[in-house]
This record gives structure tokens, C-alpha cells and sequence, in this order.
């Protein structure tokens, strides 16, 4: 199927185009974007512009900053087009569900990825905790701003989320591998005097069962760059680290890599959006971002230092 992808940028021409690329569900046949260009695709300047000259493109995947992609996802949507959304699927939970009811008026398919859920350890350490009482679990997200996001200034800005756009990840993982559901009873956000988005966090959760359920999450992390969920059961200890990529039960590695790769979740993505076009289904899992809402609600806010990239 031809495909066209939007926004293109470090996360696009990194992960997206490669996983199209090897991918036998996909050929990228436009691309949308204001600056970036992949070679030997054709590009164009607006959504309007490609949508009128390619109608034989079947599905598009947006890789715009959140606050933009609802215009593109609704535009594209109103066109018949199929739809991915990069992480987070929008700016706000009403976005996402105006987008839900479009895409079922229009019968098209609708993905809201989370690439974190498929990384190598998160399927593993799911079927692990299914039967396992959970006493206490802790998210440990810490990485270097400046060295993930260079010259993302939306980030900092409304709608950007700030530290939970990697956060978010982590989120994505936790809903993802717990038999229980959980949400936000109370969180600090640290927020730059000169930025509309927190540059670090502190959240504790409610667990049905009682467990403590923590995160913390840093964009100013330097050394070691940290991607950690440690569960404490009754019945052992499970750490994923590595953004997911590694997993170890009571000290054994189940599941070790050489070092943090995404290698693999965008062509696990690409191979789920191909199956949801072929059965007309819709995958919009809203769980992460409403945890995000939840903590902007509840969160209290503490004025910190400006950021200066």
C-alpha cells in the first residue's frame, strides 16, 4: 500500500522511513513537510496539496509536533485517507476523540501508536505480572534533553508536554503491562521560568490492590541515560531498562540487548497499521495521555530555573 508520511523530522527520518523502507505492507510514496525531503520521494508543501494529487495514496502517517496534527489527522480523515499518529496521538484527549468519531463516520482506520509498548522485553514482562501480586512498582525516566530533542522548542510550549513527551513512553509501557488499572493521585511538576512545560516530574499513583506505584521522570539527566520500571511482587522482582529493550527477573536476564535501540518497534507499528487497513479496524488506546491529563490536573506546579538549550 502507498503511503505518505507528514512532518519530517529527526523521529521521521529516523525511525519511520527505515521501517517503511523493510517493510513488505509499504511504499512511502509522498511525503508533507515545510524543510525536510527524503530522497527520491516526491514532497510537497501542504496537506491540501498532496491529498488533491495523490489520490492513490491510501494512508498517511503523521509525524507532526501534537499541537498541529489534529488540522492534518481531521483534513486527512474528511479526504477517506487512513491514519498513524505518532506518540502522543494528539494535543488534548478531546482532540483524540473527535478523531475517533471521524474516522467511524468516514469508515477509515485510525492508530494511535505507542512504540515503547513494542519494545523486545514488554510482552514478556506482561505475561510475567498477569498472575503476580504487585507490592510496589517504580518508573525511572531520566534522559538529556539537549541530547534526544535538539532544537525542539515545541516542546517547552503549550501542548508540547514538556518531560512527559519521553515520559509518556514509560506510561505506554506501565498500562501496558499491568493486570490492574491505575491512575494519578498527586505529582509535582517542575516547570522552567521561561518554558509552558515541566522539565521534570514526581507521581505517585493509585493501585487498586494497594501497591505503591511511583514515577520520576528528568530532561536534564547527564551521564548514564536512565529508562527503567523496576515491579516488586510476592512472588519476584522484574526490571524492564533500556526504554523496554532489556528484561531481568530476580537478577536473571531474560531478555539482554547490546545497548538502547528502537530497532524493531516502528516495523512492529507499521505491520499493526497494515492489519488494521486490511480489517478496517480502529486502535486508539488513550490510557498514557489521560495519565498525562491526570497529572497536569493534579500536579502542583514549582517554578525552577530557565532552560537555556
Amino acid at each position: 500500500m502507498k503511503i505518505a508520511l507528514v512532518g519530517i523530522g529527526k523521529i521521521a527520518l529516523d525511525q519511520h522511513v527505515p521501517a517503511i523502507a523493510t517493510s513488505p505492507d509499504w511504499e512511502l510514496a509522498a511525503t508533507v513537510s515545510r524543510k525536510g525531503t527524503v530522497d527520491g520521494v516526491p514532497s510537497f508543501d501542504s496537506m491540501d496539496h498532496m491529498l488533491d494529487a495523490r489520490s492513490d495514496v491510501r494512508v498517511v502517517s503523521l509525524c507532526l509536533p501534537p499541537v498541529p496534527r489534529f488540522e492534518a489527522a481531521k483534513t486527512t480523515i474528511e479526504a477517506g485517507r487512513h491514519v498513524m499518529l505518532e506518540k502522543p496521538p494528539g494535543a488534548t484527549l478531546s482532540e483524540c476523540h473527535t478523531l475517533i468519531g471521524l474516522a467511524r463516520q468516514h469508515g477509515v482506520s485510525l492508530f494511535a501508536t505507542w512504540h515503547s509498548r513494542e519494545a523486545a522485553g514488554v510482552a514478556d514482562a506482561q505475561a510475567w505480572l498477569a498472575d503476580k501480586t504487585l507490592r510496589k512498582l517504580t518508573i525511572t525516566w531520566k534522559e538529556d534533553v539537549r541530547r534526544w530533542h535538539p532544537g525542539q522548542d515545541w516542546i517547552w510550549q503549550p501542548g508540547g508536554m514538556g518531560v512527559f513527551d519521553p515520559g509518556i513512553n514509560a506510561l505506554s509501557i506501565v498500562t501496558k503491562i499491568l493486570p490492574d488499572p491505575i491512575h494519578v493521585s498527586s505529582a509535582v511538576l517542575e516547570v522552567p521560568e521561561n518554558c509552558q512545560t515541566p522539565i521534570a516530574a514526581e507521581i505517585d499513583f493509585h493501585h487498586p490492590a494497594g501497591a505503591e506505584v511511583t514515577a520520576s521522570f528528568d530532561f536534564l539527566q547527564q551521564g548514564e541515560q536512565i529508562w527503567t520500571i523496576k515491579a516488586e511482587t510476592d512472588e519476584g522482582v522484574l526490571i524492564l531498562s533500556d526504554g523496554g529493550a532489556n528484561l531481568t527477573i530476580d537478577g536473571k536476564d531474560m531478555l539482554r540487548s547490546d545497548a538502547f535501540s528502537l530497532t524493531g518497534e516502528y516495523p512492529r507499528l507499521y505491520a499493526q497499521m497494515a492489519r488494521l487497513v486490511e480489517s478496517g479496524r480502529i486502535d486508539m488506546d488513550l490510557t498514557p495521555m489521560r495519565l498525562v491529563a491526570d497529572a497536569f490536573t493534579l500536579g502542583r506546579r514549582m517554578p525552577v530555573a530557565p532552560f537555556v538549550e
